[in-house]
């Protein structure tokens, strides 16, 4: 089976092309569309402009994608389409596009949840299987989770940020220390080499600089405005020229970063002892974190030897249409034979939904 994917849930507009085989997942073209360049200056993405971005560039977008997999309408048999959660005119966009997709090319259609698409995502990697049951630890610029998963498509939000989501906050942060947007990468790259250059004992001292929120509540909840806050009141007794110092910004880049790695693996800590997952993996932007990708492998290897870690490749790290393209396979295939005629409905009645939250794409018909 072929898929067509599109996504444009944000800022990225994406088509792949997933050719499912029943066990197997073979990505034969992803094409991503960036607008990070053209949001920068405003410091994050300016929802109509990404929308009027996405109309100059699904178009080119998707005839990329096809002529990159040799393949023609006819040699497509679903269509994917992330339908929610983001940002509604960009959202609008890509479901609009694989509307007339499908019904011009009479092609089933199926809408996929973001969300879901970055924990399928892990799925891309060959010979990789998801065992039950499954912990997602969900982090992104919109959204930081922890989920639990008995089988696919049932889903349980053990917590989620109260406030700003992981990847908000390190764009946040980036922003106050004058660096470029998107922050998360900017923080990473000063961060690494900031504990490259330093001493331990110097290391240690900044580490300790700013607050873990939460850390310690009874739940699995989240919280990073206070983190960001506490950043902006310290910058605040500094000489503002110290932002023009490499070693100062790094410092501050370095103690930001251990504080949010320190709070997500502790969460996920508590989260594994509880509920002693198969299989753990972590999903969405931020998981292209390497610092938060090393501190979350030496956890499982050394607490929860028993437990299998999962990561996306980088390339399927960041939003991009080959996730939505393997979620959709997985849905596919979990139908039954009723529900799969249905799709082809699916273009008169699929509408985006900005908030669309991951439990509401639970399929009955699939079980």
């Amino acid at each position: 089976m072929n898929i067509l994917s599109i996504e444009t849930s944000c800022d990225e507009t994406a088509a792949a092309i997933v050719a499912w085989s029943g066990n197997r997942a073979q990505v034969l073209a992803n094409t991503v569309s960036s607008q990070a360049s053209l949001h920068a200056k405003w410091g994050g993405v300016v929802p109509d402009l990404a929308a009027r971005e996405h109309i100059r560039n699904i178009v080119p977008v998707i005839e990329e994608t096809l002529t990159r997999a040799s393949m023609k309408p006819a040699d497509i048999d679903l269509i994917a389409v992330t339908k929610g959660p983001g940002l509604m005119p960009a959202l609008v966009v890509g479901v609009s596009a694989a509307k007339t997709l499908a019904l011009l090319w009479k092609k089933p259609l199926i809408g996929i949840q973001h969300l879901e698409g970055h924990i399928y995502a892990n799925l891309l990697r060959e010979d990789t299987v998801l065992r039950f049951p499954l912990i997602a630890l969900i982090v992104s610029g919109g959204h930081t989770e922890l989920v639990l998963m008995q089988r696919h498509f049932d889903y349980t939000v053990l917590g989620e940020t109260q406030d700003d989501a992981s990847g908000e906050a390190f764009d946040k942060v980036a922003k106050l220390l004058g660096l470029t947007y998107p922050g998360g990468p900017e923080i990473a790259k000063r961060a690494d080499e900031y504990r490259i250059k330093n001493q331990e004992s110097e290391i240690k001292e900044i580490t300790e600089k700013f607050p873990r929120p939460m850390l310690n509540s009874d739940d699995f909840n989240f919280s990073f405005s206070g983190l960001k806050t506490s950043v902006l009141y310290s910058l605040k007794k500094e000489d503002p020229a110290k932002l023009s110092d490499e070693q100062f910004v790094a410092s501050m880049c370095h103690a930001f970063q251990e504080a949010v790695v320190d709070v997500l693996v502790g969460k996920t800590k508590k989260a594994l002892a509880l509920y002693a997952p198969q299989t753990f993996v972590i999903a969405g932007g931020v998981s292209a974190n390497v610092r938060l990708r090393n501190r979350l492998r030496n956890l499982i290897d050394t607490d929860f030897p028993k437990t299998e870690f999962l990561t996306p490749e980088f390339a399927y790290s960041l939003d991009n249409a080959a996730m939505i393209g393997i979620a959709a396979a997985i849905r596919y295939e979990h139908m039954n034979e009723a529900a799969q005629r249905a799709l082809m409905d699916t273009a008169l009645t699929l509408d985006p939904d900005a908030n669309l939250p991951l439990q509401m794409l639970a399929n009955k018909a699939s079980e």
